[in-house]
């Protein structure tokens, strides 16, 4: 009886097993939150420091270069442009972010967009957090234009990190310094496009403050130390004309002049500071007597760096016409000044430089000024390396997204013009083509025509390129962007294909900035653990995550291996469960097998 009762017992107990559901490794839905990108930063973090050395250097200070639009493809033209200017082919010139030694590549998409947008973009790179298309400084429960979502959803950014440890900082930029770029590092708004109340509804003005009225009241923005760019028109009343522009006038309605604002908030609190709008008085800027400037160049963005020096006829809105020389400073001065005055924080320094007029020269389908203003932004880059100690000073070169223009031929020969046209014709319509295209954007005519001397036509800073699809504007292009790094840990934490939202999580982890200061608190951190040399495991790394909820924190700990997708969440108490009862269901049967054997033999 004890024998058939337990044949029963493991016939049924296999049974269970064999009916029991395989447990789904189903991937949980997201939400997307500050909590979700900080997780995700810090795993891939942990994967690039697995064979890190035992002792890091620390990043004093940091610079941070974007191009705005600058795709890989643009970098590689302006690259040849640059050789070219100089009478060599041009494919073996180098930019002076060729030479860094840490590459890596950023995924620009956004929460709900396939191809990055610039503020969301901006947010993503600058504080961490991906985020919803066309707003600014907000996480997922940001909503464009929706003032509500906005008050709970603010996210700190790397200038709020360096100011916490002390750090001077600075912004220098060829757009609107209240332009979707750069405002990222100070601002939080649901829309991009309130750069001054004059484009904020006045039912939630009291709630939500316009960008440029958050640069001069609210921290961080009241307390970067160098701010220089474009812009006026946002900080001057409408009753106020513009110094240099006197056909235009500000657009601010509620009569404030931000930017006098400004200067006597510093004088109240006993700071050495001054307000310029000229290259003359950038030239003539003591920095041992000034802690913090403010230089607003023109009333919109600056102007591209070929245009500059030129005498040009402008027309305002209303039609009336001017005649106006053009002497904006360039990326370089202004980017020379910047350090000169924040360099003298002995705790060290953030510096951000943004080329923003690539974007603008992309948008017309004009290469021309798109290479010219990279090659400005590379003078830029140049500038401020003659002027740090790279042993302290990190610096990471990137953009906010990519752009539609394309590079490509058919047995073009070394050295041929990079902004000419193919040696080879359509075998469609036996037309020329240039190798510089456009997906889309303002270039495109039909049928299509080509001048005939191609490579003057297409040398000229004017000339608009070919583009497949009709647009008055140019769109972004969605692929990856390059970054370069260089600096303090910069070949450790810059490699292989990253989320956009994990560049300022590492930058911080190098600078030890905010959350990322424990590295530099010996006694309350341990490095983690290195794998001793041989055959290299499947990378493995193991953090604590804090989430927060509306209604409760709870803390997990996740351990992604490299050949699982980060994004990938398995429930792993389920399968701990499963797994217990598989084994327990083997050795049951094992030792009734065994049993009955004994049994049967005795019998």
């Amino acid at each position: 009886m004890r024998v058939w009762c337990c044949v029963v017992f493991m016939i049924s107990t296999i049974s269970t097993g064999v009916l029991l559901p395989t447990p789904q490794n189903k991937e949980e839905k997201e939400t997307y939150d500050r909590h979700y990108w900080y997780s995700q930063a810090e795993q891939t973090l942990q994967k690039r420091l697995h064979y890190a050395p035992e002792n890091n250097p620390i990043a004093k200070n940091i610079i941070l270069v974007v191009g705005d639009g600058m795709s890989l493809t643009t970098s590689t033209a302006a690259r040849i442009l640059k050789g070219q200017r100089k009478g060599q082919f041009g494919e073996d010139t180098d930019l002076a972010w060729d030479t860094f030694p840490a590459v890596a590549l950023a995924k620009t998409y956004n929460i709900d967009a396939q191809t990055g947008e610039s503020s969301a973009c901006a947010t993503a790179l600058l504080c961490g957090v991906k985020a919803h298309y066309e707003t600014l400084g907000l996480d997922v429960g940001g909503k464009f234009n929706n003032c509500a979502s906005a008050i709970n959803s603010k996210v700190p950014s790397l200038i709020d990190w360096a100011h916490s440890a002390g750090k001077s900082s600075g912004i220098v930029t060829t757009a609107r310094v209240t332009h979707a770029t750069p405002a990222a590092l100070y601002a939080h708004a649901p829309s991009r496009y309130w750069e001054d109340d004059s484009r904020v509804s006045p039912v939630v003005r009291r709630d939500c403050k316009d960008i440029a009225l958050q640069l001069v009241e609210n921290e961080p923005g009241k307390s970067i130390n160098v701010i220089m760019g474009g812009g006026r028109r946002h900080f001057l009343p409408t009753v106020t004309l513009d110094p240099e522009k006197p056909n235009r006038e500000g657009r601010r309605l509620d009569g404030r002049n931000l930017a006098e604002d400004w200067v006597r908030d510093k004088r109240k609190k006993l700071l050495r500071a001054k307000y310029i709008t000229s290259k003359e008085q950038l030239n003539k800027i003591d920095p041992h007597h000034i802690d913090y400037l403010l230089g607003l160049f023109e009333y919109s963005h600056l102007n591209f760096n070929v245009d500059r020096g030129t005498v040009i006829n402008s027309e305002d809105e209303t039609g009336t016409s001017s005649t106006k020389k053009i002497d904006d400073p360039s990326l370089a001065d202004m980017t020379r000044t910047a350090l000169s005055i924040i360099k003298k924080n002995e705790k060290g320094f953030f510096l951000f430089i943004e080329g923003g007029k690539i974007d603008h020269a992309h948008h017309y389908n004009n290469p021309y000024r798109a290479l010219d203003e990279t090659l400005e932004l590379e003078t830029a880059l140049l500038t401020a390396l003659e002027r740090v100690n790279i042993a302290e000073t990190l610096v990471v070169v990137t953009a906010d997204h990519g752009h539609v223009m394309t590079f490509g031929g058919q047995r073009t020969p070394r050295g041929h013009p990079i902004l000419g046209a193919d040696v080879e014709v359509s075998d469609i319509d036996g037309l020329r083509y240039t190798t510089l295209l456009y997906g889309n954007g303002p270039g495109h005519s039909e049928p299509r025509s080509l001048p005939v001397n191609v490579t003057n036509s297409f040398s000229s800073p004017d000339a608009l390129h070919e583009s497949a699809v009709p647009k008055q504007w140019a769109t972004h292009g969605g692929e990856d962007v390059p970054v370069y790094a260089l600096g303090p840990m910069a070949t450790i934490l810059f490699t292989g294909v990253v989320e956009q939202s994990y560049i300022p999580h590492a930058i911080a982890y190098a600078a030890c900035l905010a959350h990322q200061s424990r590295r530099c608190m010996k006694t309350n951190y341990t490095e983690p653990k290195k794998k001793s040399q041989g055959c290299a495991a499947s990378e493995v790394s193991s953090v604590s995550v804090e989430e927060t909820s509306n209604e409760r924190t709870r803390s997990r700990s996740l351990v992604v291996a490299s050949s699982v997708m980060s994004d990938e969440r398995i429930n792993r108490s389920s399968g701990r469960y499963h797994m217990s009862c598989h084994f327990a269901i083997h050795y049951i049967t094992f030792f009734c097998i065994n049993w009955f054997s004994n049994i049967m033999n005795k019998a």
